[in-house]
This record gives C-alpha cells, sequence and structure tokens, in this order.
C-alpha cells in the first residue's frame, strides 16, 4: 500500500505528538510517581493515533503512527527504552487491528482501540518481563500483586480482588 506525501506528513505529525507525549508527558509522570502511568500513556497515544486515523483513513495508518512515536521514544531520558519502545508498538498493533475491524471509522471503533491498547498494558509487564528481562510469570504475577496491593491499601493475601480491580482499571 501507498501513502501520498500528504498523508505520509499527516501521519509523521501525528507519530511525533505520540512521541512527544510519550517523552515529555512520560518522563512528568514518571518523575511524581504517578500509579498506572503506563496506562495513561498508552490512552493518550492511542488517542492521538485515532485522530490521525482521522485524518488518513487507510489501513496501516495507525500502526505507522505508531512506528514513528517508537522511533522518537530513543531520544528520552532514562535506560529503559526497549520494554516502552515495544509497548508503543503493541498498542499501536492492536489500535490497527481494532480499527481494521471496522467498515469505517466511528467513536465506537476509537473507544475500542484505546480499550484495546490499555488491555495490553495490562499483558505487557508478562511479555517483556518473560522475553526482555528474563523474569519469571511468577514473579511478575508477584510484583503485579504487590504493586496493586500499595495501590489500593489491601493485603496482598487479596489476589484476585487485585487482579480483577487491576483489570478493570484498565477498562
Amino acid at each position: 500500500m501507498k501513502f501520498s506525501t500528504r498523508e505520509l506528513v499527516t501521519l509523521a505529525v501525528f507519530g511525533a505528538l505520540w512521541g512527544l507525549a510519550e517523552i515529555s508527558l512520560g518522563s512528568a509522570l514518571h518523575a511524581i510517581k504517578l500509579p498506572l502511568t503506563g496506562l495513561s500513556l498508552a490512552v493518550a497515544g492511542v488517542m492521538i493515533a485515532s485522530i490521525g486515523r482521522l485524518f488518513v483513513p487507510r489501513r496501516g495508518s495507525t500502526l505507522f503512527i505508531g512506528a514513528i512515536a517508537m522511533v522518537l521514544k530513543l531520544f528520552s531520558l532514562g535506560s529503559a527504552l526497549l520494554g516502552p519502545m515495544l509497548g508503543i508498538l503493541v498498542e499501536a498493533l492492536v489500535a490497527e487491528l481494532i480499527l481494521d475491524a471496522f467498515p469505517r471509522p466511528s467513536r465506537l471503533a476509537f473507544v475500542a482501540a484505546c480499550t484495546g491498547a490499555a488491555l495490553w498494558v495490562f499483558v505487557h509487564p508478562f511479555v517483556t518481563g518473560l522475553l526482555i528481562w528474563g523474569q519469571g510469570l511468577l514473579t511478575v504475577w508477584l510484583d503485579m500483586l504487590d504493586t496493586g496491593a500499595r495501590l489500593f491499601g489491601i493485603p496482598t493475601q487479596a489476589a484476585w480482588a487485585i487482579a480483577l480491580t487491576l483489570i478493570a482499571l484498565h477498562l
């Protein structure tokens, strides 16, 4: 599939907006230690990509926007870049697949794309923990439970309540 020069420029602008949001907003949210920072960034990024999809309503445009944002993430400060870069690309892929399932752009399609990206944020630690950082699934699960327990102020033994609450928050 070929994009016109005008479409490529439009996609690059929206990709740059997503990348800039990841770099600036992400740094600020991580600096103030806001919980569920990845969720906020994923939804904001897919919202930007969805608006870009309105301007270029063609298959592959959302993925292209995400690829631009991922490349711009390389210029972010910090040492852990591979995990967030993978997250951005998969969020764009999930949004692209969901938006392609709808016959034309609609509010429901964009809400579904943002929801899909938000659900990926819940799965992301398991994938990156296993593939990139070499952690076991149990270690990632226990870390997630500990984070959820601290976030909600409940004991770690309430594992199912923590897991269901975290999933509900991502929806």
